[in-house]
């Protein structure tokens, strides 16, 4: 769950209607209404009762409502605080979430335990907004896909793992029950996948690690625009979609991974850094996610 969650649904709540809630966020209705669909879905319980021109709470909704108004006031002092205290040292680091699911936290929880006076700036990105704000030079770490590198100029790379290719299902797909499946079979099959205006090299490489197979993806729709948002439309149309295993510890209830085999190429992922006037805590910082990378590897073989 992320803090966004919190506030949009709090937002409609306190309207008391999507559209409302909505404007006053600057979103579309539609895309409100899937991230608190995908709040719903992570806790598993049902807030809002949609009506035709009005929403109400559940009673869970109205309880949680509370327990959200006071989270995000408690959020908003601690960012009056940090915004008023002197200016200290900054690291900022921009990742691809479904990239670094379960690992982050620890890493973070680490460095800061060594570098208390050190205020990490954390940003999740699509890959797009990360090469802007790296050409912007509002970046010290860009953690991403490596075949994207070369749009990042001005950086050095470290690799930092592999992460296999697998199929994510929703549960009520006929194909939901198999642990392993071959390439080929997705020959006539429909996907789902995410779009090209913030994920480019999302249908590129799809194609390309398919293609040893002689298999060209059919997309029914690649334009979901996050991660969260293909959870739902998997979920919604028993669809499937190819993504890395990065994704595991971020996997709604509702859907399960099937992995290939054999298996697809695995997608590299690298950090990048400024090659002039580096922060001098990006190499700590990578010291602690490579170690802590290491670790999942292994608990997972």
């Amino acid at each position: 769950m992320e803090l966004r969650h919190l506030r949009y649904f709090a937002a409609v709540a306190a309207h008391g209607s999507f559209s409302r809630a909505a404007n006053h966020l600057h979103l579309t209705q539609p895309a409100l209404s899937r991230q608190v669909k995908s709040l719903e879905d992570e806790i598993g319980v049902v807030l809002i009762v949609r009506g035709q021109n009005a929403i109400s709470l559940t009673s869970a909704g109205e309880a949680f409502y509370e327990e959200a108004k006071d989270i995000l006031a408690r959020v908003a002092v601690a960012v009056r605080r940090i915004k008023t205290r002197p200016p200290g040292e900054k690291l900022r680091i921009g990742y691809v979430h479904s990239l670094t699911a379960g690992i982050m936290p620890r890493v973070v929880e680490r460095f800061q335990s060594y570098n208390k006076d050190v205020f990490l700036e954390l940003s999740d990105l699509t890959t797009e907004t990360m090469w802007q704000r790296a050409a912007a030079e509002e970046i010290d770490i860009a953690i991403l896909p490596k075949s994207l590198e070369t749009r990042f100029k001005g950086f050095q790379w470290v690799e930092l793992q592999r992460l296999a290719p697998v199929l994510v299902v929703s549960k009520k797909n006929p194909l939901a029950k198999l642990t392993k499946i071959h390439p080929e079979k997705l020959r006539d099959k429909m996907l789902l996948g995410l779009g090209a205006d913030k994920y480019p090299e999302y249908v590129p490489r799809l194609k390309a690690i398919l293609e040893p197979f002689g298999v060209k993806p059919q997309l029914r729709n690649h334009t979901s625009e996050d991660i969260a948002a293909l959870f739902i439309a998997i979920e919604a149309q028993a669809g499937m979609a190819v993504l890395t295993e990065g994704v595991l510890p971020m996997l709604p209830s509702t859907l399960t991974v099937i992995r290939f085999s054999p298996e697809l190429a695995p997608l590299l992922i690298a950090a990048g850094t400024p090659t002039l006037r580096p922060n001098p805590h990006s190499e700590a910082f990578l010291k602690i996610l490579l170690e802590e990378i290491n670790k999942s590897s292994r608990r997972n073989k």
